[in-house]
């Protein structure tokens, strides 16, 4: 029987640009991966089993219209009133694809997952405009500090 944490990058990408966040959010976490088991899941293929599965959740989307992607929210409606008995107090982060500043879709993700609840244990990680190499370095180190904290026990 492994001893190791589970971590879940759940995401959505349209035009791609999300979808390599989470992979570089991924790369990084994996270099946990003596002490912390990560899996990556797109919202549209996310259950109720994968948060269930988790000991922390990085959670990624596009901003849309000021707002969190649709599929995402989907994902929420479609785990949020089955997930309430388990009351999960998992930890969590968020990493947006913004052509704005973010703060629409990170304000909506967090008023949602207070709900389940949730807790946020790191600031959130925006990209504004194009994916550039800072982008996808920022997001390698924010999958290995969730990945990280996890392992050691912090969160």
């Amino acid at each position: 029987m492994s001893d190791k944490k589970h971590l879940l990058i759940l995401y959505h990408t349209q035009s791609g640009n999300t979808g390599q966040l989470a992979q570089a959010v991924y790369r990084g976490a994996c270099e946990e991966s003596e002490s912390v088991e990560t899996r990556l899941v797109r919202a549209a293929d996310g259950k109720l089993e994968d948060l269930l599965w988790c000991d922390a959740v990085l959670f990624g989307t596009p901003e849309n219209f000021g707002y969190m992607s649709g599929m995402l929210k989907d994902f929420f409606d479609r785990t949020y009133y089955p997930a309430e008995p388990y009351e999960l107090n998992r930890p969590y982060g968020l990493f947006i694809s913004a052509g704005n500043d973010g703060t629409g879709a990170v304000r909506e993700c967090d008023r949602i997952l207070l709900g389940y609840p949730m807790k946020k244990v790191m600031e959130p990680l925006i990209a504004r405009g194009e994916i550039t190499e800072e982008y996808l370095a920022s997001a390698e180190e924010f999958g290995q500090t969730l990945a990280c904290g996890l392992g050691m026990g912090v969160f």
